[in-house]
């Protein structure tokens, strides 16, 4: 009979920290260990690599709450019937992945044409302030807006040079 592990144990051999593992028991992504006598929590080696599978999968970005009903079918043993549900989440996964990419690709290119700007254009006077983060094209550019429609601290700001940066944070967010 195998010796059970302690949470430190459990820790150190999946390079998941203890703090982790509690909260994973507490919203159900690992289910509670049975206790000693003495009140400490007793893992398995199934649990090692549950554990391993759930650190793999969060390091692919998957949400805890669809680890939660993965982990789920763990439990009857059968890893055949839980392959096509996480074929389905890696694909959603991959297809986010590939649309930051995209916005992150749209980001350095506006980033990179405001930074050649800044180092070779002098200034231009403005009457209505500083344009230099305005877009070189004219379809980047948004019409001028009142006053009373510029965001406050905690509003979105919905500018052409940082647009792809804002939806990106908003998607991750929604993500997590």
């Amino acid at each position: 009979m195998e010796r059970p592990l302690t949470v430190g144990q459990l820790a150190r051999a999946t390079g998941v920290p203890a703090k982790t593992i509690r909260y994973y028991e507490q919203v159900g992504v690992l289910p509670v260990p049975r206790r000693s006598g003495a009140g400490y929590r007793q893992y398995s080696r199934l649990d090692v690599h549950r554990l391993l599978f759930i650190r793999r999968a969060r390091a692919l970005g998957l949400s805890l709450a669809n680890l939660k009903a993965l982990t789920a079918e763990l439990d009857s043993g059968e890893c055949l019937t839980m392959r096509p549900r996480l074929h389905a989440l890696v694909t959603e996964q991959l297809r986010t992945v590939q649309q930051q990419i995209a916005e992150f690709q749209l980001l350095e290119q506006q980033l990179t044409q405001v930074l050649q700007r800044l180092q070779t254009a002098a200034p231009a006077p403005h009457a209505d302030g500083c344009r230099c983060l305005d877009s070189d094209t004219p379809e980047d550019q948004e019409p001028l807006q009142h006053p009373s429609s510029i965001p406050w601290k905690g509003e979105a700001m919905r500018t052409s040079t940082l647009e792809p940066l804002t939806m990106l944070v908003q998607r991750h967010v929604k993500i997590v």
